[in-house]
């Protein structure tokens, strides 16, 4: 007798599909099964159509051919990359579905959410966390999540996780989040060249995996390039040698070139990022001490003192909520403190990147939105380029230039967002969210690129392994007010300060483990043996505190003194009617901006000291 199949038969299953988009296909024979209860991840590039064959397993939209079967009574739940929010209240919305008002009530508030609220002026958080409640209280077979940590914080992305472990249903999950997929997945679909294929391991395994895929691609595309040539040769030199037309191998040869075409067609565009520190700011880019901030009776930010030094790649991390930009606008100086002082260093010209995309009308077209002044033209770095040639390097078509941007993806205005800010030298980058709907290809290139630039980076983000593989600290704040600052990443924060974002308090900043002689840094430095006399806190000497004095009256009026220079300096005629002014302006400049870096290394040496003497 046959040994009984332990396999189980597919939810749904796609096989040989296809589907027209515009003259070309967007799948081209897709095979794709889901087993009940797996977990699996659809991986592939922005534009891939990956939203598209996820209406085509629901059954929403039918394919051009090829056939889709579904096991009878199979029920789906799917949370699109913009949820759309109805009803009058929260609870209207969850049981507009098929699930029961209590199971509703239920998952609405273990996401967070009163079930009374009125469906109206949410954040981005709550309309997410709304969707999965509906979605989860509809107890599906197979669960269909588009991007489903975008807009959530990071405890929202580990309640989530834990439930799809735990979860008695299907998934097919599409996302950029690698800390999210690694933990939760444990197959991948992946989307390339309108075909997918499949791997039976969780992502952890995906990019090896993908990366030897991507070899042999390019070595059979070299093996029929070298066919091509080798059969070219051949096929005219025998047109030549008989004057007589072999037409089977003339079809042969074409059909080899068409092959090639689209193949080559098929290849990923590579996005072409670039980023400019411009002029170097400042050793020091902002110092607080004591900083507080409240909005009415509601605590923001405790006392919280740090130290931003040039090239430092700083992290905030927190709850929704927590007070992360409030933060960061402080560190801009865009918004006072309540208590304590914020001082800014010389030459700073940052480039903020809004997680809620302002200046982006929906009536805008994308060509409007790179060119603000008009025209035909972008400054890139201080160089002119074409709207249309700087619009490619983000892989937008020249067809996309005149839509309206309400047309483009998440992912594509994400990546104008990038464009845009990416146009303006910067010395100091403040990216908000900015992995929110990009696809895995671009988050690489981004990280690249972050990686080699030399000026300040404040990152906020709830992605877990962008802020690993880029942070040099990590500022946490819990949303009671309470800040702790951890040197690394997310992973060495969470090591270091278990509970702090839930219900512990932390303390410490990265001046202690700065200074601290011991290679851990979580770890306490050592007491002080008893046999020896407590210590009182010192102070500087006279003179030191003195020079520390005549030092914060130079970082005061210095920048004014550069600023007047090079006001005379952008004079473009001073040149040609005083050339002796203009060589005593830059002069004076590069002087003035000695000095200036001269004073702040001294500042901040004194200052260390000081604080070092006072305990």
């Amino acid at each position: 007798m046959a040994a009984k199949s332990s396999a189980r038969p597919p939810l749904v299953a796609l096989k040989d599909v296809r589907l027209q988009d515009g003259p070309r296909p967007l799948f081209d024979g897709v095979d794709l099964a889901v087993e009940p209860r797996t977990r699996a991840a659809l991986v592939g590039r922005n534009g891939a159509g990956k939203s598209t064959l996820m209406k085509l397993v629901m059954g929403l939209i039918e394919p051009d051919a090829g056939d889709r079967s579904v096991q009878a009574g199979t029920r789906f739940a799917h949370v699109p990359q913009e949820p759309v929010i109805t009803g009058e209240t929260l609870l209207d919305y969850a049981v507009s579905g098929d699930a029961q008002p209590w199971t509703a009530e239920a998952w609405l508030t273990a996401f967070g959410l009163d079930p009374a609220r009125p469906a109206v002026n949410l954040s981005g958080g709550e309309i997410r966390r709304a969707a999965l409640a509906k979605a989860f209280a509809e107890e599906p077979d197979l669960l269909l999540l588009d991007e489903p940590t975008n807009h959530l914080d990071i405890l929202a992305i580990e309640r989530l996780e834990t439930e799809l472990i735990s979860a008695r249903f299907a998934v097919l999950v599409v996302s950029h989040d690698r800390a999210f997929l690694n933990r939760v997945t444990q197959s991948c679909h992946w989307l390339e060249g309108r075909r997918v294929r499949t791997l039976n391991k969780g992502f952890a395994a995906f990019d090896e995996w993908a990366g030897k895929v991507m070899e042999e691609e390019a070595e059979s595309l070299r093996r029929l390039n070298k066919a091509i040539e080798r059969e070219t040769y051949t096929f005219y030199r025998s047109i030549t040698a008989q004057r007589t037309r072999n037409e089977g191998r003339a079809r042969a040869l074409n059909a080899m070139r068409a092959d090639r075409s689209e193949r080559v067609r098929d290849l990923p565009r590579e996005l072409n990022l670039g980023v400019d520190s411009g002029v170097a700011s400042g050793k020091l880019v902002a110092d607080l001490k004591g900083v507080t901030k409240s909005f009415g009776d509601r605590t923001v930010i405790k006392p919280f003192t740090t130290r931003v030094i040039r090239g430092d790649r700083l992290a905030i991390v927190g709850p929704n909520g927590a007070g992360k930009t409030t933060l960061v606008k402080i560190l801009l100086g865009e918004l006072e403190p309540d208590g304590g002082t914020v001082r800014l260093g010389a030459n700073l010209d940052p480039v903020y990147l809004d997680q809620s995309r302002e200046g982006l009308r929906s009536d805008m077209t994308l060509w409007d939105a790179l060119t603000p002044g008009g025209g035909d033209s972008i400054l890139v770095r201080g160089v002119s380029k074409h709207v249309a040639a700087y619009a490619k390097d983000f892989l937008f078509q020249e067809g996309q230039l005149r839509q309206p941007i309400s047309t483009l993806s998440g992912g594509e205005r994400n990546r104008l967002l990038l464009a845009r800010a990416l146009a303006k030298p910067a010395n100091m980058l403040v990216l908000d969210e900015p992995t929110n709907d990009l696809d895995m290809d671009t988050l690489d290139k981004l990280e690249e690129l972050l990686e080699q630039y030399d000026g300040t980076l404040v990152l906020v983000s709830h992605d877990r392994d962008f802020v690993d593989r880029l942070a040099t600290s990590t500022i946490a704040m819990n949303g009671r007010g309470d800040i702790v600052e951890t040197p690394g990443g997310w992973t060495d924060f969470i090591r270091q300060n278990p509970g702090f974002l839930t219900s512990g308090e932390g303390r410490g900043s990265r001046d202690e483990w700065k200074n601290a002689s011991t290679g851990n840094a979580s770890a306490p430095l050592a007491p002080r043996p008893s046999t020896l006399a407590p210590q009182k806190p010192g102070k500087l000497t006279f003179r030191d505190a003195h020079r520390l004095k005549e030092l914060e009256g130079l970082l005061a009026t210095l920048p004014a003194d550069i600023a007047r220079h090079e006001a005379a300096l952008a004079d473009p005629d001073l040149y040609t009617r005083d050339r002796k002014a203009f060589d005593r302006a830059t002069a004076n400049a590069g002087r003035a901006r000695t000095l200036l870096a001269a004073a702040e290394e001294e500042w901040l040496e004194l200052e260390a000291k000081r604080e070092a003497l006072s305990g």
